[in-house]
């Protein structure tokens, strides 16, 4: 009796392990940003998104591949780990680190392009997050950046968040605290701002399952 007390949260947690998740992945496949630089594990986005869904009913499982640094040519890189996922949604979060290193927009957009088309050929929903720049980058190629993402999502008919960082933008004079000092990377805080910012795009995808 006693072995069989003391093998049983041994053969619970080995049944766990090997019990696949049926729940639906949304894959976020992005930089810092998602990666949730700067912030404890557990407070990026994504991570706040997951918490959004389970307490909203809906039954879908988070996976951020986030990776600090990563352009869209990384990500590209990356897409077929990612799709072999099967992705229910992908969220692409990518191009901030092109546009900050000068990067040709026009090569931005063809690896954008690329991960939409192959999600897509994938049976993967895309949702794009769109970024902007400094203004000190120009007028021309700010402009170009930006319209980068609304291009791609009219042409593919996928789902825009026009900026990511927009209630954190809304807000920025007022509430100081939501940006890290870097004023690139948002706080705790900030993230849950940018997680709501997200799910209200994100619900429009979603079914609620029981």
């Amino acid at each position: 009796m006693t072995m069989r007390i003391l093998l049983l949260p041994f053969l619970t947690l080995l049944l766990s392990a090997q019990t696949p998740d049926p729940r639906p992945v949304i894959a976020f496949l992005g930089d810092s940003l998602s990666e949730g630089m700067g912030v404890a594990p557990g407070k990026s986005f994504p991570d706040v998104v997951q918490r959004r869904l389970d307490r909203g009913g809906y039954k879908y499982k988070v996976v951020n591949l986030g990776v600090s640094g990563d352009t869209t040519t990384g990500g590209l890189g990356r897409l077929p780990y990612t799709l072999s996922l099967k992705p229910k949604i992908l969220v692409v979060e990518l191009g901030g680190n092109d546009g900050l290193r000068g990067i040709p927009v026009s090569k931005s957009k063809a690896n954008i392009e690329q991960m939409i088309v192959r999600a897509q050929k994938a049976g993967s929903q895309v949702m794009l997050a769109g970024m902007t720049l400094p203004p000190n980058y120009g007028p021309e190629y700010v402009k170009s950046f930006e319209a980068m993402y609304k291009d791609l999502a009219t042409k593919y008919k996928v789902r825009l968040i026009p900026f990511l960082l927009e209630p954190i933008r809304a807000q920025y004079e007022s509430r100081p605290g939501l940006m890290q000092p870097d004023g690139i990377h948002p706080t705790a805080e900030g993230h849950e701002l940018v997680a709501d910012h997200v799910m209200r795009y994100l619900k429009l995808l979603l079914t609620k399952r029981t």
